[in-house]
């Protein structure tokens, strides 16, 4: 069955495509006309965004595999020959540093036969700084050279069989052109990102303002304390509209919503390939807990230091940045409806010094586990809600829904083949809930 859009009056819900929609459609720029409107008409977008196989498929080629994703932390590569191993797409990527500190990234696979060459858990490339492969014993460089195929040093050939091993003699072959299969890099702040497109744009046109807007955070000296998995029902979409809005906080965050006031948000989005918000004054914690527990980071400014900072880095990263910890979210989607979550709480070092910091650092770990466990329970909800043929879309919430719109409209963008970074609010901050 194909969808028709029509509008039969003035009514934009209708609009809205029938279900369920031919996927042959999912790049068509008409499909998404409800969730095109301004805001304060616009629908939701399409159900089967969520909720569709072949939907996700395209979505993993199109958004993940066409531009920066977040992948984790520049301190888990840090030196010549630490590495992290990442999934991206479907795709498993090497990322490392050479032996010139310069960061790297691979398919993690031999250009002999494809085989795997890292293991998830990899935390170093190999001995000696080289990458072999478990297979054939092809070896590299952590620059992507192919070092040996497999006759070098120390490359465990028997005694007495070398010759049989060597390449040298092979026809049309050199191994300056079997080099592992390069994938771009880069780090913002605390973050390690990467790119499968061919030739991409540099990283900072999709960070647009925000590295001017944290500047006095110094992030990139910010450390990991913390990290937890999350297993998520629900499509990876879901995960960030949630958390883009706080409409749900009173209904769903009890604790939460008592150290985040509806009044105390703003909204807080320049140029750049996010969406965000802002709550001011930080409120102290309560007996449930809060935001409070370590000591706050002396470079900032008076507005920074009483505010707390909310951004989703499209497509798959939630970023809370406070005064005195940072929250992240890394969402990697592995179904249409499944989303892996690791969840890590850094502190910056100064943090370190306190006598209080262990405590602090695992109250802050604790309220976050118990805010997280809430947003789990709720976003698992709507994706059994979302699968249901009836639901074709529902009306934006105008006042608390921007972001979402501006997230959504990126998603159609890159499923549509647009190359656009959003422009910001005219105001600094946008106050969400005007004063009665």
């Amino acid at each position: 069955m194909t969808a028709e859009l029509t509008n039969t009056g003035t009514d934009p819900h209708a609009l809205l495509p029938a279900r369920p929609v031919d996927p042959a459609r999912f790049t068509d720029e008409s499909l998404y006309a409800a969730t095109r409107l301004p805001v304060d008409l616009a629908s939701t977008l399409l159900p089967d965004a969520y909720s569709s196989p072949e939907f996700f498929a395209l979505e993993q080629e199109k958004v993940f595999a066409g531009g920066w994703v977040a992948v984790g932390f520049a301190s888990d590569v840090d030196r010549p020959g630490a590495c992290a191993v990442v999934e991206v797409a479907g795709r498993s990527i090497i990322v490392t540093r050479n032996r010139h500190g310069e960061l790297r990234g691979f398919h993690n696979l031999c250009r002999h036969r494809a085989t795997k060459l890292l293991d998830a858990d990899a935390r170093e490339v190999g001995k000696r700084g080289r990458i072999r492969c478990p297979y054939h014993n092809w070896t590299y460089d952590t620059d992507g050279t192919c070092l040996g195929t497999p006759l070098f040093e120390d490359s465990d050939v028997p005694a007495g069989e070398e010759t049989i091993f060597d390449t040298s003699v092979a026809r049309g072959f050199d191994r300056a052109d079997y080099g592992l299969l390069t994938v771009a890099v880069d780090t913002w702040g605390f973050l390690l990102f990467v790119n499968l497109a061919p030739d991409p744009a540099p990283l900072a046109a999709d960070l647009g303002d925000l590295p001017a807007r944290f500047a006095d955070y110094r992030l990139e000296g910010w450390v990991p304390q913390r990290r937890s998995t999350y297993d998520v029902a629900a499509n990876y979409k879901l995960v960030g509209e949630n958390f883009m809005e706080y409409y749900h906080l009173p209904w769903v965050h009890p604790e939460l919503n008592q150290v985040s006031k509806f009044s105390d948000h703003y909204r807080w989005q320049g140029p750049g390939k996010y969406t965000g918000m802002c709550t001011t004054p930080v409120s102290r914690n309560t007996e449930a807990g809060g935001w409070d527990g370590l000591a706050p980071l002396s470079s900032l400014g008076p507005q920074d230091a009483d505010a707390g900072r909310f951004v989703w880095l499209f497509p798959n990263t939630a970023l809370v940045v406070l005064p005195n910890h940072t929250f992240v979210l890394l969402n990697r989607p592995v179904a249409a409806d499944r989303t892996v979550e690791t969840a890590v709480l850094l502190t910056h070092p100064e943090s370190l010094d306190d006598p209080d910091a262990e405590a602090g650092t695992e109250q802050l770990a604790k309220f976050w586990d118990l805010v997280n466990r809430q947003d789990i329970e709720i976003v698992e909800r709507v994706q059994e809600g979302i699968a249901n043929p009836a639901y074709r879309g529902g009306r934006m919430c105008f006042r608390f829904e921007e972001p979402l719109h501006r997230f959504q409209n990126m998603v159609i963008d890159k499923m549509v083949g647009v190359d656009r970074v959003p422009g910001g609010d005219e105001d600094t901050m946008t106050r969400m809930f005007p004063d009665p």
